[in-house]
Protein backbone atom coordinates (compact mmCIF):
# COMPACT_ATOMS: atom_id res chain seq x y z
CA UNK A 1 0.00 0.00 0.00
CA UNK A 2 1.37 3.91 -0.90
CA UNK A 3 1.88 5.92 1.27
CA UNK A 4 -0.74 8.16 0.06
CA UNK A 5 -3.12 5.67 -0.14
CA UNK A 6 -2.46 5.08 3.57
CA UNK A 7 -3.03 8.47 4.86
CA UNK A 8 -6.25 9.09 2.87
CA UNK A 9 -7.43 5.88 4.79
CA UNK A 10 -6.31 8.03 8.11
CA UNK A 11 -3.05 5.78 8.89
CA UNK A 12 0.24 7.35 9.06
CA UNK A 13 2.60 4.65 8.11
CA UNK A 14 5.38 3.61 11.01
CA UNK A 15 8.41 5.31 11.44
CA UNK A 16 11.72 3.95 10.03
CA UNK A 17 14.87 4.83 12.06
CA UNK A 18 17.03 7.01 9.28
CA UNK A 19 20.20 4.62 9.80
CA UNK A 20 18.07 1.63 9.03
CA UNK A 21 18.31 0.00 11.87
CA UNK A 22 15.59 -1.62 14.18
CA UNK A 23 14.13 1.16 16.78
CA UNK A 24 14.72 -0.02 20.25
CA UNK A 25 16.30 1.24 23.77
CA UNK A 26 19.34 2.51 23.84
CA UNK A 27 22.23 1.52 26.41
CA UNK A 28 21.61 4.68 28.13
CA UNK A 29 17.93 4.30 28.83
CA UNK A 30 18.03 0.49 29.56
CA UNK A 31 20.68 1.56 32.66
CA UNK A 32 18.57 4.38 33.82
CA UNK A 33 15.89 2.24 34.22
CA UNK A 34 17.65 -0.45 35.95
CA UNK A 35 18.97 2.27 38.54
CA UNK A 36 15.25 3.78 39.11
CA UNK A 37 13.95 0.19 39.64
CA UNK A 38 16.93 -0.50 41.99
CA UNK A 39 16.53 2.54 44.08
CA UNK A 40 12.66 1.75 44.13
CA UNK A 41 13.27 -1.91 45.34
CA UNK A 42 15.86 -0.73 48.12
CA UNK A 43 13.10 1.36 49.43
CA UNK A 44 10.64 -1.36 49.88
CA UNK A 45 12.96 -3.45 52.18
CA UNK A 46 13.07 -1.15 55.02
CA UNK A 47 8.74 -1.37 54.86
CA UNK A 48 9.00 -5.04 54.49
CA UNK A 49 11.27 -5.44 57.96
CA UNK A 50 9.04 -3.45 59.25
CA UNK A 51 5.54 -5.28 58.36
CA UNK A 52 7.46 -8.36 59.76
CA UNK A 53 8.62 -7.08 62.71
CA UNK A 54 5.03 -5.21 63.61
CA UNK A 55 3.73 -8.95 62.68
CA UNK A 56 6.16 -10.63 65.41
CA UNK A 57 5.18 -7.74 68.17
CA UNK A 58 1.39 -8.35 67.58
CA UNK A 59 2.19 -12.34 67.73
CA UNK A 60 4.07 -11.17 70.96
CA UNK A 61 1.16 -9.07 72.51
CA UNK A 62 -1.42 -11.79 71.92
CA UNK A 63 0.80 -14.48 73.46
CA UNK A 64 1.51 -12.55 76.64
CA UNK A 65 -2.19 -12.28 76.97
CA UNK A 66 -3.35 -15.57 76.50
CA UNK A 67 -0.63 -16.73 79.21
CA UNK A 68 -1.61 -13.69 81.79
CA UNK A 69 -5.19 -14.95 81.13
CA UNK A 70 -4.01 -18.81 81.75
CA UNK A 71 -3.03 -17.54 85.00
CA UNK A 72 -5.55 -15.08 86.23
CA UNK A 73 -8.42 -18.07 85.30
CA UNK A 74 -6.22 -20.45 87.06
CA UNK A 75 -6.04 -17.98 90.29
CA UNK A 76 -10.11 -17.32 90.15
CA UNK A 77 -10.99 -21.54 90.31
CA UNK A 78 -8.20 -21.56 93.39
CA UNK A 79 -10.02 -18.30 94.81
CA UNK A 80 -13.75 -20.33 94.23
CA UNK A 81 -12.46 -22.98 95.64
CA UNK A 82 -12.93 -25.08 92.18
CA UNK A 83 -9.04 -26.72 92.45
CA UNK A 84 -7.06 -27.13 95.87
CA UNK A 85 -3.53 -24.71 94.99
CA UNK A 86 -1.39 -26.82 93.93
CA UNK A 87 1.58 -25.15 95.63
CA UNK A 88 2.27 -22.54 97.45
CA UNK A 89 -0.67 -20.57 99.36
CA UNK A 90 -0.42 -17.49 96.73
CA UNK A 91 -3.23 -19.15 94.56
CA UNK A 92 -0.78 -19.24 91.46
CA UNK A 93 0.18 -22.14 89.46
CA UNK A 94 3.67 -23.70 90.30
CA UNK A 95 4.60 -23.46 86.62
CA UNK A 96 3.16 -22.73 83.28
CA UNK A 97 2.84 -26.04 82.19
CA UNK A 98 0.00 -26.99 84.85
CA UNK A 99 -2.18 -24.82 82.88
CA UNK A 100 -1.81 -27.28 80.09
CA UNK A 101 -1.88 -30.15 81.48
CA UNK A 102 -4.93 -29.09 83.52
CA UNK A 103 -5.87 -29.63 87.18
CA UNK A 104 -8.33 -32.05 88.79
CA UNK A 105 -11.67 -30.43 90.72
CA UNK A 106 -11.05 -29.84 94.55
CA UNK A 107 -14.42 -31.65 95.31
CA UNK A 108 -14.10 -35.22 96.19
CA UNK A 109 -17.07 -36.59 93.41
CA UNK A 110 -14.51 -35.90 90.96
CA UNK A 111 -15.58 -34.54 87.82
CA UNK A 112 -12.97 -33.44 84.72
CA UNK A 113 -9.82 -31.88 84.71
CA UNK A 114 -9.74 -27.96 84.33
CA UNK A 115 -7.76 -27.03 81.55
CA UNK A 116 -6.25 -23.22 81.22
CA UNK A 117 -4.35 -23.25 77.89
CA UNK A 118 -4.31 -25.28 74.96
CA UNK A 119 -0.40 -24.81 74.24
CA UNK A 120 2.07 -22.69 76.02
CA UNK A 121 2.61 -19.78 73.35
CA UNK A 122 6.23 -19.21 71.64
CA UNK A 123 8.04 -15.73 72.02
CA UNK A 124 8.69 -15.55 68.21
CA UNK A 125 11.69 -13.22 69.12
CA UNK A 126 13.46 -16.32 70.79
CA UNK A 127 15.82 -18.81 69.11
CA UNK A 128 13.79 -21.26 67.11
CA UNK A 129 15.55 -24.21 69.25
CA UNK A 130 14.09 -23.67 72.49
CA UNK A 131 11.04 -24.91 73.84
CA UNK A 132 8.08 -22.30 74.38
CA UNK A 133 8.07 -22.65 78.54
CA UNK A 134 11.87 -21.69 78.34
CA UNK A 135 11.02 -18.49 76.27
CA UNK A 136 9.27 -16.50 79.17
CA UNK A 137 10.87 -14.82 82.00
CA UNK A 138 8.67 -15.64 85.16
CA UNK A 139 7.86 -13.69 88.25
CA UNK A 140 6.87 -14.69 91.28
CA UNK A 141 4.18 -13.74 93.30
CA UNK A 142 6.65 -12.89 96.29
CA UNK A 143 9.58 -11.19 93.97
CA UNK A 144 8.92 -7.21 93.89
CA UNK A 145 7.61 -5.55 90.16
CA UNK A 146 11.14 -3.94 89.45
CA UNK A 147 12.97 -7.33 89.69
CA UNK A 148 11.06 -10.02 88.76
CA UNK A 149 12.36 -13.45 89.63
CA UNK A 150 11.35 -17.37 89.26
CA UNK A 151 10.10 -18.73 92.67
CA UNK A 152 7.98 -20.57 93.97
CA UNK A 153 4.55 -20.00 91.62
CA UNK A 154 3.95 -17.85 88.24
CA UNK A 155 2.29 -14.99 88.87
CA UNK A 156 3.16 -13.10 85.86
CA UNK A 157 5.51 -13.65 82.47
CA UNK A 158 7.64 -11.41 80.74
CA UNK A 159 9.34 -11.19 77.11
CA UNK A 160 13.07 -12.25 77.55
CA UNK A 161 13.70 -10.25 74.32
CA UNK A 162 16.68 -7.66 74.17
CA UNK A 163 15.77 -4.71 73.01
CA UNK A 164 12.48 -2.69 72.55
CA UNK A 165 9.31 -2.78 70.17
CA UNK A 166 8.31 -0.11 67.58
CA UNK A 167 6.78 2.13 70.19
CA UNK A 168 10.06 2.47 72.06
CA UNK A 169 8.87 0.76 75.50
CA UNK A 170 11.25 -2.44 76.01
CA UNK A 171 9.73 -6.17 75.55
CA UNK A 172 10.76 -6.82 78.84
CA UNK A 173 7.89 -4.17 80.49
CA UNK A 174 4.66 -5.38 78.17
Amino acid sequence: MSTLAARSRGREPAARPQNGGVAGFTIIELIVVLVVLSVLALSVLPVAEISVRRAKERELKAALVEIREGIDAYKRAVDDKKIAPGGPLSGYPVSLQVLVDGVAPANAFGGSRMYFLRRIPRNLFAPATMAPEDTWGLRSYASPPDRPAPGADVYDVYSTTPGAGLDGIPYRQW
